[in-house]
């Protein structure tokens, strides 16, 4: 079964490089987390998939990597400053601070006290100031989502590209919020990644098309190993939506510390691009113009049917990668007793998210014409381009094993004597070892013969 607790990946995580306490050697950074160097060949593979699912395979989707810095209006026009708060609450016994919709019964979660101020919003988003004079006129924003430099740039991507509705605009990036109470390991922080698609569509055919994405979205995590009865599609009660959702579901995983949102497909309708659209004459969006303040771009395109310009209605599948990643870790994390009593931990990752794909284990480091054998078999692998081939020289096979099984990789492949014809049996020379993660079978294969044997089993 899935973990069951979050210390059990944690531990994981910390013990073999996946992730690690942000700036940890000063007491750490509350909100930030490292990749190492197992976490972030995962986390690039989760990213890669998405790329591929959302870009490459569909023949409606662009790509684009929008700036991180964001100018001040933006996020005014998009209603950021506004409304992207929190609300907010300080415990007055042991000075602590807490998001008031996290207060449980009243009672501070540090200290057990119930004398809490009264809660008050508090904007998440980061400011910070552009070039060497720090007054109003010089601050930007690190940007909260990566959404808006989707819609800024609209008509330069229409332009360029000569798009036509309905298309879709993606994108993976970092994003900033000022949270108040991270928590639960990397769900909740402070810098996370996004990835992100906005999909322009006509409008009446919004409601259809948000079907759409929420049923293929659902596929696409199963289809990165997330079981069903560990996913639920929740519809948000109209009370409960953002100032720019017409109607949002939330794709929710079964995360150690309980059901939360993985991802949300929001229908956003003409919200954004009418916010950043400015010609009243044309479309009477806006009361009043300031030419310092308001944009003067018209992010419309002509409509399918009566080629008359508008603005579109907007689709946003929006997951994060950091809650992929943890989510990813928890499904595949799985503890089994082994016919000697013995316990072993092994990540049963979908092949192509595992950070290393074939592990090559000499049975003897201290024999050069082993090792040498073995290199060049991890080698030879490399070069077809199935990902990661790591040569593993501890020098224990058993642990060598075992360290694999913990980090998720799919085959371990062992050159011993018999490789080199060395063995009591001539018709082994020039095969090799290869263990299954999952079963833990081993099977002889040529060597010949490997690269296409992992390769179909990576798929």
């Amino acid at each position: 079964m899935p973990a069951t607790s979050m210390e059990e990946l944690v531990s994981l995580c910390k013990r073999r490089g996946f992730i690690f306490p942000g700036s940890d050697i000063y007491g750490g950074l509350q909100g930030t987390y490292d990749y190492g160097p197992l976490g972030v060949e995962l986390k690039n593979n989760l990213k890669a998939a998405w790329w591929r699912a959302n870009v490459y395979e569909r023949d409606d989707v662009e790509g684009l990597d929008s700036s991180i810095l964001t100018h001040r209006l933006v996020l005014r026009h998009s209603g950021h400053e506004a409304t992207f708060t929190d609300p907010m609450v300080d415990c007055r016994t042991c000075k602590s601070r807490w998001r008031a919709d996290h207060v449980k019964n009243g009672k501070c979660e540090k200290c057990g006290g119930s004398d809490l101020t009264e809660p008050r919003p508090f904007n998440m988003m980061f400011k910070t100031t552009v070039g060497p004079i720090a007054d109003e006129s010089s601050y930007a924003y690190l940007r909260p989502e990566t959404a808006q430099g989707i819609f800024v740039n609209f008509k330069n991507i229409v332009d360029s590209t000569s798009r036509r509705l309905p298309f879709g605009v993606a994108q993976i990036g970092k994003a900033f919020r000022n949270e108040i109470t991270p928590r639960n390991f990397i769900f909740r922080v402070r810098e996370f990644e996004q990835m992100e698609l906005e999909f322009f569509v006509q409008p009446g055919s919004d409601e259809d098309w948000h079907s759409q994405w929420v049923a293929a979205r659902l596929q696409w995590w199963r289809d990165q190993g997330l079981t069903s009865d560990n996913l639920e599609a929740y519809h948000q009660a109209a009370d409960e939506l953002a100032h720019y959702a017409k109607a949002t579901v939330d794709i929710l995983y079964r995360f150690p510390h309980g059901m939360e949102e993985l991802e949300g497909i929001a229908n956003r309708t003409d919200f954004d691009l009418g916010s950043h659209t400015r010609s009243q004459a044309d479309y009477n969006l806006s009361a009043h113009v300031d030419p310092n303040e308001d944009s003067t771009a018209k992010l419309v395109i002509p409509d399918p049917d009566t080629n008359k310009p508008i603005v579109p209605f907007v689709i946003e599948p929006s997951a994060g990668v950091d809650r992929g990643v943890l989510a990813i870790l928890t499904e595949a994390y799985t503890k089994e007793t082994l016919e000697n009593g013995s316990e072993r931990i092994v990540l049963k990752l979908k092949p192509h998210l595992a950070p290393i794909k074939v592990a090559v284990l000499p049975l003897a480091r201290n024999k050069p014409e082993i090792v040498e054998k073995a290199k060049s078999i991890k080698n030879s692998l490399m070069a077809t381009g199935i990902g990661r081939v790591f040569y593993e020289d501890t020098g224990n096979i058993g642990k060598g094993y075992r360290r694999h099984d913990e980090v998720g990789t799919p085959f371990c492949v062992t050159v011993d004597f018999d490789t080199l014809g060395r063995g009591d049996d001539p018709a082994l020379t020039d095969t090799v070892t290869v263990r299954d993660r999952d079963t833990m079978a081993q099977e002889r294969i040529a060597i010949h013969e490997l690269a296409g044997y992992v390769r179909e089993r990576l798929k």
